[in-house]
C-alpha cells in the first residue's frame, strides 16, 4: 500500500502555485500515514507477548528456585537465600550492559534478540542439570555442597541466565517506549499507558508462572518446570522477531559514557576560567547540525558549565569543548542518582518476600480444602490484585487525576514512587506481625500450623507498592533521560533492584554476625534451618524502620528535583494544548459562518494576479484573514510538534 501510494505521488507533475501545492500536500498525506503505521500499540503487542512469556519463567524462578537450591543442590537456609538474591542482583545489574550496548553499538531489537538467545541457552543447561541425578551434589551438612564439575555447570548456567535476562530487560523496556513519539501530545499519554500495560502483561505471565509452572516444579519435577520456562521464553523471542515490520527502530548513537567523561575532563581543564554572563557565548551546535534533541541550559551544577566555554583562537574539538546539551545530559543523570539510591531499600524488602517469606510458607498449612498449595505460589495473591488494580488505575484514576493535575500520567512519576515507598514499609511491619503469630502457633502446636494465606497481607500490600514504584521509575528514567541514553537510563530501575538484592545479602550476613555476639543465646537472628529458632520478625521490623527513614530521604531529594519538562523550551502541558485547540476551533467556527475556510482563502489568494480589478479590491480582506489563519495554524502546529 505504501509503495503504491509513493509511486502514485511521484508520477504527478510538479506545481508551483500555492493552490496546486496545497493539493499536492494532500496527495502526500498517504505517505505520512504509512510512516505512522509503524510503532504505536500495534507494535507494542509483540513486546507485551514477550514480556508475559519471559516473566512467566523469570518470576516462577524468583519465587521457587530457592527451594531448588535448598532441596536439590543442598544449600543451607541462609546460603540458598543468598544464592537467589545474588542471582537476582546480578540479573538486574547486568541490565546496564544491555542498555549500554543498545544505546551505543546495536539497535534495541537486535540487542534484545541476542541476549534472549543467551537466556534460552542458560535455561537449557538448567533443565539438563535438573533432569540428570548424577549432576546433583550429595548432601554434606555444609552451607554449600556444590563442587567440581557440578559447580562449574551450575554457576555457568546461572551466570548466563543473569546476563541474558539482564540484557533483555536493559533493552526491551526502552524499545517498547520507542514506539511512541514523546513530542506528540497524544503519544505522551500513550507512553504513560504503555508502561502500565507492560506491567499488566508481565503480571499476567507471572500469574501463570507462580501457579502452573511452580506447581509442576515442586509437585512433579524441577526439570519439567525448567523445560516449560525454556519453551515459553523461546516462543516469546520468536514473537518479538516476527513483529519487526511494525517497529520503529532507532539507530544507536555515540557512547554515553564517553560523553559523560568528556564533560568532566573538559570542565576540570577549564576550572579556572570565568563563565560568560550570556548563554549565547557558550558553545552549542546549530539546529541544522543537531542529531539529538537540544537541551537548554539550567543553573544547577554551574561548575560543569565551564566545559562549554569556547576558548579564543581555538577550534571546536573533542576533549577541548563540550556543547550545552552534552553538559545538561550529565546534569540530568546526576540529578537522577539520589532518586535511584532512595529506592534501593524498597528492593531489599522485596528480596525478603522471595526468600524468607517462601520459607515461612513451607512450614505453614498448605491446604486449601482438598487442594495442596505450593508455598512459592503465594505471590499469586498480589499478582491477582495487580491484574485488577492496573486497569482500574489506567481507566479510572489516571483520567480523573489528569483533569486536576493536567499531567499526562495523572500524577508525577516521583509522587507515584513515593506512594510505593510508604506501602513497602507497611508491608514489612505486617510481615513481622505475621511471623510472630506463625512462630507462636508452631511452638504451641506444631501439628496445626496457621494457614498459608496469612502471608497474603504482606504480599498484597507490597504488590500494590510495586505497581506504583516500578512503573513510576521506568517512566521517570525514560522520560527524563536524554534521547541518546534512553536504554541505559531505563536500566537504572533494574540497577536499584540489583543493589537492593545485594544489600539484602549484606544485611543477612552482618545481622547474623552481630546478633550472634550480642544475644544471650549466642545465635544469630537468621541462623540455621529452623525458623522457629530464629528471630525473622525482628529482621522484618528492622527493614520497616529503615524504610521509613529512607522515605524521608526520598522526600528531600524529590522536592529538590527539577523535571526536564520544566525547562523553558519544554513542550506545553495538556491544559495548554487543550486551551489552544479550543481557541483555534472557535476561530475556525467563525470562519465557517462567513462561508470561508483557511484553505479557500489560500486558493483565493493564489488567483489574485489573474483576477479582475473588482476581485482585487477584495484582496486585502482575504489577505488579512489568511495571515490570521496562518498565524493560528502555525501556532497549533508548533504546539503539536513539541
Amino acid at each position: 500500500m505504501c509503495f503504491t501510494n509513493a509511486i502514485f505521488f511521484l508520477s504527478q507533475p510538479l506545481h508551483f502555485s500555492k493552490m496546486e501545492n496545497e493539493e499536492g500536500n494532500e496527495e502526500h498525506k498517504p505517505i505520512i500515514q504509512c510512516k505512522k503505521q509503524k510503532g504505536g500499540f500495534r507494535a507494542s503487542m509483540f513486546i507485551f507477548v514477550l514480556s508475559a512469556l519471559d516473566n512467566m519463567g523469570f518470576v516462577a524462578n524468583m519465587a521457587s528456585i530457592v527451594l531448588y537450591f535448598y532441596g536439590v543442590m543442598h544449600f543451607d537456609l541462609a546460603s540458598s537465600a543468598n544464592t537467589l538474591t545474588n542471582l537476582m542482583g546480578s540479573t538486574f545489574l547486568l541490565s546496564l550492559v544491555g542498555g549500554f550496548i543498545s544505546d551505543t553499538y546495536l539497535n534495541r531489537l537486535t540487542t534484545c534478540l541476542i541476549f534472549g538467545s543467551l537466556e534460552v541457552l542458560a535455561l537449557v543447561l538448567l533443565t539438563i542439570q535438573a533432569a540428570l541425578p548424577h549432576l546433583h551434589p550429595n548432601a554434606c551438612g555444609k552451607p554449600s555442597c556444590v563442587k567440581g564439575g557440578i559447580a562449574v555447570m551450575f554457576y555457568a548456567s546461572l551466570f548466563m541466565l543473569a546476563l541474558g535476562n539482564g540484557g533483555v530487560k536493559g533493552s526491551m523496556t526502552a524499545f517498547g517506549a520507542d514506539q511512541f513519539d514523546e513530542k506528540d501530545p497524544n503519544d505522551a499519554k500513550a507512553i504513560a499507558s504503555f508502561f502500565n500495560w507492560l506491567l499488566l502483561s508481565a503480571t499476567l505471565g507471572s500469574v501463570i508462572g507462580v501457579t502452573g509452572v511452580v506447581w509442576v516444579s515442586t509437585q512433579r519435577d524441577w526439570h519439567w518446570g525448567f523445560f516449560i520456562i525454556t519453551l515459553a521464553s523461546s516462543l516469546g523471542f520468536v514473537t518479538l522477531a516476527l513483529g519487526k515490520p511494525f517497529y520503529r527502530i532507532k539507530s544507536p548513537g555515540e557512547s554515553p559514557i564517553l560523553r559523560i567523561v568528556q564533560v568532566i575532563v573538559v570542565a576540570y581543564k577549564n576550572r579556572k576560567l570565568t563563565l560568560p554572563e550570556s548563554n549565547e557565548e557558550l558553545y552549542e551546535i546549530g539546529d541544522k547540525d543537531a542529531t539529538i534533541d537540544k537541551i537548554s541550559r539550567t543553573n544547577q551544577m554551574r561548575f560543569l558549565d565551564k566545559a562549554t566555554i569556547f576558548r579564543e583562537n581555538s577550534e571546536p574539538k573533542l576533549w577541548e569543548v563540550c556543547t550545552v546539551t552534552q553538559v545538561e545530559e550529565v546534569k540530568i543523570l546526576t540529578r537522577m542518582l539520589p532518586i535511584l539510591c532512595s529506592t534501593i531499600i524498597m528492593n531489599t524488602c522485596l528480596a525478603q518476600l522471595q526468600t524468607f517469606s517462601v520459607q515461612q510458607g513451607s512450614v505453614m498449612n498448605l491446604k486449601l480444602g482438598s487442594f495442596t498449595v505450593s508455598s512459592p505460589s503465594i505471590p499469586v495473591i498480589p499478582l491477582i490484585f495487580l491484574c485488577i488494580l492496573i486497569p482500574l488505575y489506567e481507566f479510572l484514576f489516571v483520567p480523573f487525576a489528569r483533569k486536576i493535575t493536567h499531567h499526562p500520567s495523572g500524577i508525577t512519576h516521583l509522587q507515584r514512587v513515593g506512594v510505593g515507598l510508604i506501602l513497602s514499609s507497611i508491608s514489612m511491619t505486617i510481615a513481622g506481625v505475621i511471623e510472630v503469630k506463625r512462630r507462636n502457633q508452631s511452638i504451641k502446636d506444631s501439628s496445626h500450623p496457621i494457614s498459608l494465606f496469612w502471608l497474603s497481607f504482606q504480599y498484597a500490600i507490597f504488590g500494590i507498592a510495586d505497581m506504583f514504584t516500578l512503573v513510576g521509575l521506568l517512566e521517570f528514567f525514560y522520560r527524563e533521560a536524554p534521547s541518546n541514553i534512553k536504554s541505559l537510563s531505563t536500566s537504572f530501575t533494574y540497577l536499584s533492584m540489583s543493589l537492593g538484592y545485594f544489600l539484602s545479602t549484606v544485611f543477612v550476613n552482618v545481622i547474623n554476625s552481630v546478633t550472634k555476639r550480642i544475644t544471650p543465646s549466642k545465635k544469630g537472628w537468621l541462623q540455621g534451618s529452623d525458623l522457629n529458632q530464629s528471630n525473622l520478625n525482628l529482621f522484618f521490623w528492622f527493614l520497616a524502620i529503615l524504610s521509613c527513614l529512607n522515605f524521608l530521604n526520598f522526600l528531600y531529594w524529590a522536592s529538590r528535583y527539577k523535571y526536564k519538562s520544566e525547562d523553558s523550551n519544554s513542550r506545553p502541558d495538556l491544559k495548554t494544548i487543550a486551551e489552544t485547540k479550543t481557541t483555534l476551533k472557535m476561530v475556525d467556527d467563525e470562519k465557517a459562518k462567513k462561508g470561508e475556510s483557511i484553505k479557500d482563502i489560500m486558493r483565493g489568494k493564489a488567483k489574485e494576479s489573474s483576477q479582475t480589478s473588482e476581485a482585487n479590491s477584495e484582496g486585502p480582506s482575504s489577505s488579512d484573514e489568511t495571515d490570521e489563519g496562518k498565524e493560528k495554524e502555525g501556532k497549533y502546529r508548533e504546539l503539536n510538534s513539541r
